[in-house]
């Protein structure tokens, strides 16, 4: 279970909401708070990076939560997990609560404007990746060619970090590929 919901105030209990979802559907929810990390260690980042992919090692497949975070996209380190299940041929499946596209969270937050050729730049002129995806096309090709469409709802919820309705679908969505539906 990826994503940055470890960065939220309350982010032990959603990891146990997320964990009882997917009980509910017959799988266990690996949680990345979960990991048993002395935090008074000298080399407590090191500790969590091996704890969270000793545990993607050990998952059949990934649930990633690619909301936007800190900016238009998702969070780095879920998206090093979505290339890290990948790349061990593991199913994918991820939600964002954010069903806008890439390119308009860019146009919002960056300033962005269009070009003499019509596309998209941003504040420092630079292209902005447009292809009607909801987020970079490495993450959204890699999810349809390696387990399922990105799931989002069809508007924002009300409360992006805490709505796991979007979450739901894809545990639904694995129970349903575990059994061989």
């Amino acid at each position: 279970l990826a994503g940055p919901d470890v960065f939220l105030p309350d982010a032990v209990e959603i990891g146990r909401r997320k964990a009882d979802i997917c009980a509910q559907h017959g799988l266990t929810g690996l949680y990345p708070l979960d990991n048993a990390v002395d935090l008074a260690a000298g080399d407590v980042s090191l500790a969590i990076f091996r704890g969270n992919e000793a545990m993607m090692d050990a998952a059949g497949a990934i649930i990633a939560n690619l909301t936007p975070f800190r900016g238009p996209g998702a969070d780095a380190g879920t998206v090093y997990e979505l290339g890290y299940m990948a790349g061990r041929g593991k199913p994918l499946f991820a939600y964002s609560n954010d069903p806008t596209t890439y390119a308009e969270r860019v146009e919002r937050t960056h300033q962005a404007t269009k070009s003499s050729g019509g596309g998209l730049i941003d504040r420092d002129g630079l292209v902005v990746e447009d292809f009607g995806l909801s987020d970079n096309l490495m993450m959204i090709h890699a999810l349809d060619l390696h387990g399922t469409a990105l799931v989002t709802p069809h508007k924002v919820p009300a409360d992006i970090w805490h709505d796991l309705t979007a979450f739901e679908v894809c545990v639904r969505l694995v129970a349903d590929r575990a059994a061989g539906k």
